[in-house]
């Protein structure tokens, strides 16, 4: 008895140690998790900051200051290059280096090593779409050129001296929930990091759906329910705009393939609307002071930490503000003395499907131009944490990456991919952005601006421009293939070398307008050109209205202030609703509705068309809108096993005000011959009951902010790391394009001069750390549509911040 009591003692509490210190599923190990020295403990800050420190970081040049102010953001002080991007580098990882870590592991396809094998399929797909490939590619343009080349070498470089001076206690917290510790950082992930921001805003592919439409109704149909050109428009280029250019002979199309597969059971993700971003300038003639505005606020999913890292970096010849991606060197939106800059997605179709024909199950070879090419291939080796590394084969013709040959079960993002196609993807071009961002940052004018962007290849953006010169420019810009138009609205037949992209449109022709005779230039990723632009980018962008609505307020607008443009940012109002209510409301059958439905009514029939927090009338309207459109279009283009997609929301107002008549507007999967009227109202009336059901009687809990619930969620989905409900207005169709989970991810204006004036917010804070209070501290102010004025300083000891610590770096 007393051997078993031993053998217990000893054996009890071994068994009990490896339980607390090993991770099991998502559980954390406790003892480590919980241990009051080096555990979760250690990440809560003091409410205090120190004032000073300095360090000694031998990697240096010479002697670097960094003073940061009351909202944490650190103000560089450096004497070279090098320096500059090491302390960007450095203080990006402090405060940041989780987020960075797990960004480039998405990217790359390394969560296995994590999270173990139950991110298997993840990985692969991020393999298998060349992320690694592309970066791989871009990293080779950046080293090419020692500017770009010190950039990388110095973030991270700078990046490294912060992860070697971490103790375990010191760790971010998502790090020890997860059980692992950070590695030395890279050069290709900062190049992984430009790729996923060009995964982020490739906006969907829809050729797969056109296909099938094509096959089902013909050309015909096509033509006019996706056009090429939508029903109402407001271009980024003003219309009339000449091309002082003589272009390249257009590649000529090929003749339609009739043995080419439809996308049979392939949904491919769609255009996310909210996925964009507002950027305008006015010329000096319509401010106040007489000097440009310039103004951005890119549209994206917002997350804890946030997307951005506010930042300013003061060289020989530098001293730029504003906001970078937590992962790459320099300043990616933001304005220096001279000059201020912002960015737009332009939705170019870079991203094109070729099926191939192999010419067997080796996948050794394809058809190509009437013979056999060989492919290629590349292996991914996924390491598993607790398992087994694992090599995946992918084969690539020349357009690229054979996607997949078998799609594995149960994985969403494989039902995006046609099987035995390759893709064709801008993100796998060679390239070099940072040197765009360089040069920018350094810029002084509108030459130094339009040299900057030749540099510039993906994810293609409309560039902003003004300078306190009193120009102003937009240019829509990215590296642009030369294609046939509408190549990429439809599959594409991997085997004819017509289907190829053609070359590029040469930088110099894409499209941009300077100081335009309207003194203002806007986007707000509508289309870029009127239809006389001699090149085919897309043909389909974002809706019209976020466009239209910024330039009716910039057209009438005199003497703008930043105030006044900070007002504009945050409107509400429907251009969507100004086109389309009236018509609605007008075929109504008020003497059909029950008691709630007449109350909806007259609120909805009163409504000012904005999308404002407390605003009943938005929800009704929003949802109404959805189900009639639901209502048009589903029982002709939801079929089972042919995926499609529905008509534009531009198109389906062009039927409602144009052609109530329309063979569109009937239910075919009903005896009966619905008229438009008949679908409004019964659109309307499942509006009021959804609504009822969802939220109890009209009241309170129907109002637009409660119905949309936007919320700022952890970047890794953590529970208790994201924000509270948001009860704010706007919309997808508002300037202010603000949906559950994504919008305005930065939001600035600056006003240029003698001394430029930033001003700016994002929805979080500078720190990474939930225990800091600088984690959420900016999310009231940029719900309210505040923004704080951004300290610009001059030197380290400039007296117009407020700044509360130091950090002094000397090599010795």
């Amino acid at each position: 008895m007393n051997k078993i009591k031993a053998l217990t003692c000893i054996v009890v509490p071994i068994l009990l140690a490896y339980i607390f210190n090993t991770k099991f599923g998502d559980t954390p190990p406790l003892l480590k998790f919980l241990n009051p020295f080096t555990g979760f403990w250690q990440n809560a800050e003091n409410v205090t900051v120190k004032k000073n420190k300095q360090i000694v970081l031998k990697e240096t040049k010479e002697n670097v200051e960094i003073a940061f102010d009351d909202r944490m953001i650190p103000h560089i002080f450096a004497q070279n290059d090098y320096d500059v991007y090491y302390a960007q580098g450095y203080v990006t990882a402090m405060h940041r280096l989780w987020q960075m870590d797990f960004q480039t592991r998405f990217a790359a396809g390394r969560l296995c090593e994590v999270v173990g094998k139950k991110a298997l399929e993840l990985d692969r797909y991020q393999r298998r779409m060349g992320m690694v490939y592309g970066a791989e590619k871009s990293l080779k343009g950046m080293m090419a050129d020692p500017q770009s080349r010190e950039m990388i070498m110095a973030y991270t470089a700078g990046i490294n001296a912060y992860i070697h001076s971490l103790s375990k206690a010191k760790l971010p917290l998502e790090y020890k929930l997860l059980d692992f510790k950070p590695e030395d950082w890279t050069p290709i992930k900062c190049a992984l990091l430009l790729k996923q921001m060009s995964a982020v805003l490739a906006m969907g592919s829809d050729e797969f759906y056109m296909t099938n439409i094509r096959k089902k109704f013909g050309t015909d149909v096509v033509k006019d329910l996706f056009p090429d050109y939508p029903f109402k428009e407001d271009p980024i280029i003003p219309v009339g705009t000449k091309w002082d250019f003589t272009p390249l002979p257009i590649p000529e199309a090929p003749a339609v393939a009739d043995d080419l597969i439809a996308g049979n059971n392939i949904r491919t993700k769609q255009k996310e609307e909210g996925i964009g971003s507002n950027n305008w300038a006015l010329s000096g003639k319509k401010t106040a002071s007489g000097y440009p505005i310039l103004a951005n606020d890119p549209h994206l999913d917002l997350s804890l930490p946030s997307i951005w890292y506010q930042i300013q970096l003061h060289a020989p010849g530098l001293n730029a503000y504003g906001v970078s991606l937590p992962g790459a060197p320099g300043v990616i939106i933001g304005f220096n003395q001279n000059i201020a800059w912002g960015v737009t997605n332009v939705a170019a179709d870079v991203l094109d499907f070729y099926q191939v024909k192999f010419k067997d199950n080796t996948h050794e070879s394809y058809w190509y131009n009437n013979e056999w090419k060989k492919t290629s291939t590349r292996l991914e080796k996924i390491i598993i944490r607790g398992g087994k590394t694992e090599t995946d084969t992918v084969f690539y013709t020349h357009h690229g990456p054979v996607v997949y040959l078998t799609k594995p079960e149960k994985f969403s993002k494989s039902q995006n991919i046609p099987t035995g196609s390759a893709l064709r993807w801008i993100a796998h071009e060679e390239s070099n952005e940072l040197k765009t961002f360089y040069l920018l940052n350094r810029g002084k004018n509108y030459d130094d601006y339009r040299s900057a962007l030749t540099h510039y290849t993906a994810p293609a953006q409309n560039f902003i421009f003004a300078s306190a010169e009193n120009d102003i420019a937009i240019t829509a810009n990215g590296r642009f293939p030369l294609k046939w138009k509408d190549q990429g609205k439809f599959i594409l037949d991997g085997t004819d070398p017509k289907s190829d992209w053609h070359g590029w449109i040469p930088a110099s022709q894409n499209p941009t307008v300077k100081n335009p005779p309207r003194n203002f230039v806007s986007s707000a990723n509508q289309s870029s050109t009127d239809q006389t632009y001699p090149y085919y980018i897309n043909w389909e962008f974002s809706p019209y209205e976020r466009g239209k609505r910024i330039n009716d307020r910039l057209t009438v607008m005199t003497n703008a202030t930043a105030d006044s443009i900070r007002k504009m940012q945050t409107d509400n109002y429907s251009i969507y609703a100004q086109n389309a209510l009236g018509t609605l409301i007008s075929n109504v059958n008020a003497g059909s509705l029950n008691a709630t439905q007449k109350e909806a009514f007259s609120l909805v029939s009163k409504w000012n068309k904005r999308y404002d927090a407390n605003e009943i009338a938005a929800s009704i309207f929003d949802l109404w809108n959805k189900r009639l459109q639901f209502n048009i279009w589903d029982d002709d283009f939801t079929i089972a096993d042919v995926p499609m997609r529905y008509p534009t929301r531009d198109r389906t107002l062009q039927l409602i005000l144009n052609e109530p008549d329309s063979k569109w507007v009937d239910n075919i999967k009903t005896p009966a011959k619905e008229t438009l009227a008949d679908q409004i109202n019964e659109a309307f009336k499942y509006s009021c009951d959804s609504l009822e059901r969802k939220y109890g009687p009209i009241g309170k809990q129907w109002e637009w902010a409660n119905v949309k619930h936007t919320t700022i969620q952890h970047l890794a989905k953590i529970p208790g790391m994201g924000s509270q409900p948001l009860l704010i207005g706007g919309g997808k169709m508002t300037i202010n394009a603000l949906s559950e989970g994504n919008g305005p991810s930065w939001r600035m204006v600056v006003e240029l001069g003698k001394t430029p004036k930033g001003h700016g917010v994002y929805p979080g804070g500078q720190s990474g750390n939930p225990g800091s209070r600088f984690y959420d501290n900016m999310i009231d102010k940029w719900a309210k549509g505040e923004l704080y004025d951004l300290y610009f300083m001059t030197s380290s000891d400039d007296k117009s911040a407020t700044i509360i610590s130091t950090l002094k770096i000397s090599k010795k």
